[in-house]
């Protein structure tokens, strides 16, 4: 798993119940991806009315910088939306995001975080 990959993990709901598949990016490096069970997602969501907020980032797949991402319509990166999830629960990767797109992702995730 590396960082900039788009993946699909199966998310419990709150209730513990059920769960969904749903697209989440990979924002944490690598050497932890690597020798951790962990790994730091941001999630990302078909619902893009508010892609233009800062700590947001649109992705398109219709675009150059989108084509690669594996997503099947326009979604949108939220990077105040930060989980801490098991690898276990990536089902698989859909795509991945350039190191040029995720410089857009980082200043979202620096938006959100106050940095």
């Amino acid at each position: 798993m590396k960082r900039g990959e788009i993946v699909l993990i199966d998310f419990p709901y709150t209730d513990g119940r059920s769960s969904k598949l749903r697209p989440a990016l990979v924002v944490q490096n690598d050497v932890d991806n690597a020798r951790l069970r962990d790994t730091i997602v941001a999630m990302i969501t078909g619902n893009i009315r508010h892609a233009q907020e800062r700590t947001h980032f649109l992705v398109d797949p219709t675009t150059s910088e989108g084509a690669g991402s594996g997503l099947h319509g326009s979604s949108c990166v939220l990077g105040r939306h930060l989980f801490t999830v098991r690898q276990t629960l990536i089902t698989r990767t859909l795509g991945s995001l350039s190191d040029e797109v995720m410089q857009h992702v980082d200043e979202a995730l620096k938006a959100a975080l106050g940095l």
